[in-house]
Parts: structure tokens; sequence; C-alpha cells
């Protein structure tokens, strides 16, 4: 079963197509209006869009660039609805970055093959994260390789929740995959923000998270991150615990004691062109900064200025 939203004309969103699909078990919504769509799209995202070309003033292609330069939703599977005539000619692919097309007079059962397969290839090249919708461990560590090979002026920040499972022990484990969400969502914004499609965020996985921009922007990245977690974070803790400045749980030998107010660590590796080769060294390095990070009090950031490759 899979999330479909239509955004076609009444001449492709036929009744008996809709019918069919939700026969197959898919959950489709439909949508005339591009822009409302986008927002529904952005707020909810679903397993495969399937958009017409040429509506709104041609808002399609607008819609499509927006899906794929957003960090979250780049590895959507869209399918572009064309005639014969754009099958027959071509198309301008620069313009329309989709993963498949189909023609508007297709039948329901080329339709079905054709989501079927676009949902399949998703999945056999996308690690997503189930829970933040981010790319997983494979993608991360194929991101930083293709930065290392290309010799991008970046910074690879490794992100992490301090003390979440004393936190998952004492609020439970849906309160701690809010926080988690949250977590995604703050990195995916500022970095957006910050950078556009020049940013990555991945999800590793539990707690941790990894992204990385350019150099000059990695410390007002960061900065950005831990004032939005430092602003947002109360909202997932126990007023009596925020007046008491920490909160009781049990540590990993099952005592229980104290721990700080949750709160967010960040190693930042700056890679500048030819300090490293392999993805390997940047984790390893970043493995030692964690340490130091993590064990200053609050929110913090911590870049490796050694100048020495």
């Amino acid at each position: 079963m899979a999330r479909l939203a239509l955004v076609t004309s009444n001449t492709f969103n036929r009744q008996d197509e809709r019918l069919c699909l939700e026969a197959k078990g898919h959950l489709v919504s439909y949508k005339q209006d591009v822009a409302r769509a986008l927002e529904t799209i952005l707020s909810d995202p679903p397993d495969l869009l399937i958009i017409e070309k040429g509506l709104e003033r041609n808002l399609d292609r607008e819609v499509i660039a927006a899906l794929k330069n957003n960090l979250q939703l780049a590895l959507m599977p869209i399918i572009l609805v064309v005639s014969e005539r754009d099958i027959a000619t071509g198309l301008d692919w620069d313009a329309y970055s989709v993963d498949d097309v189909i023609s508007s007079q297709a039948t329901i059962e080329e339709l079905l093959t054709r989501i079927e397969l676009s949902l399949a290839r998703a999945h056999r090249v996308a690690d997503n994260n189930p829970l933040t919708k981010l790319p997983g461990n494979s993608s991360i560590l194929k991101s930083i390789q293709n930065m290392l090979d290309e010799q991008a002026d970046h910074a690879v920040c490794y992100v992490d929740i301090d003390n979440f499972k004393p936190y998952n022990d004492k609020y439970g484990f849906s309160r701690g995959d809010e926080v988690i969400r949250m977590v995604g969502r703050i990195l995916v914004n500022v970095v957006q923000e910050h950078c556009g499609s020049n940013g990555f965020v991945g999800h590793v996985g539990g707690d941790d998270f990894v992204f990385h921009v350019p150099n000059n922007e990695a410390e007002p990245v960061c900065q950005d991150v831990i004032n939005n977690f430092n602003a947002l974070i109360p909202l997932f803790l126990d007023e009596d615990d925020i007046e008491a400045g920490y909160f009781t749980s049990t540590d990993r030998q099952g005592n229980e004691r104290r721990f700080p107010l949750t709160s967010l660590s960040i190693a930042v590796v700056p890679c500048e062109p030819g300090k490293y080769s392999h993805y390997g060294q940047v984790a390893a390095t970043a493995a030692k900064l964690k340490k130091k990070v993590k064990a200053l009090e609050g929110s913090n950031y911590f870049i490796d200025r050694r100048s020495g490759y």
C-alpha cells in the first residue's frame, strides 16, 4: 500500500482509475490546484506524486523543482503526465527532473505498472529513515564520499541528542520520537535556509544525525540549529523538570539519578580540499570531537580547528 498524490486535470483523473488504485490498497488524494497541492505535500509528504504537465501557467515545473531541491523530499518518486505529442517530440529533462513519464491516454494497467515500478525503484535506491524520512546510512556515506572526491570545501557535522536514552526511559518512546522528528525538521529547515541544495542532511538512526554544508556556513548553521533546538525543547519537557533544571531517570546500569535537561551536541569536521580522502577518516575525527563537545554543559558545537593534515 502506498500514499499517492495526484495533481492532474479531470482528463487524466478518471473515477475508474481512482477506484482501481484504491482497490489495490493505495490511498489516493487528488487536487487540481497546484499551489495548494504543494502546501499539502510539504506538510504531509506522500510516497509518490503524479503531476500533469502544463497545469496553471506551468506551475508544475516549479513544484517539481521545489520538491527535488528539498532535502527531505528529493527522493520522492514523481511521475509526469504528458501528451502523446510530448512523448513523440521529447522534453527538456533538465527542466523536468522527474522519475518517470506516462501518457495522458495511458491505460489503467500501464498506470499501475508505472506506479509499482517507481515505488520499487525508490525502495531499492533509498534508505530513508522511516521516522524522519531523511536519507539513511548508505546515502550519508555516499554523499560524504562524493563531497570528498569532488574536493568540495565543506564541513561534516555530527549531531547527537544528549541523555536521550534516560529521556526515553522517563518520558516514553512516543515523546522521544517527537523529539527526533523535531530535530530532523530543524536541521532540514536551517540547512535549507542557509545552503539550499548545496547542503545535505541525513539521519544515521536513533538520536544521531549528520549534515554537511560549505565550510563558511558551518558555524552559522550550528548556531541556528542550537538556537532553534533550545527554543523548542521546553515543549517536550515537564514544567517541574524545567524548574528543577534536571530530570530523574535510570542510567545504563539501572540506577536512578539526575540528568541535565535534554541538549544537543554537534561535532564539526572541516573538510578542506585534500584534507581527507575517505569518509572513515572523517568519522574517526568526529568520534574524538564528540567526546569533547558532549563533556560541555548544555547545547554546544565544537569545530576541529587543527590546521595539520
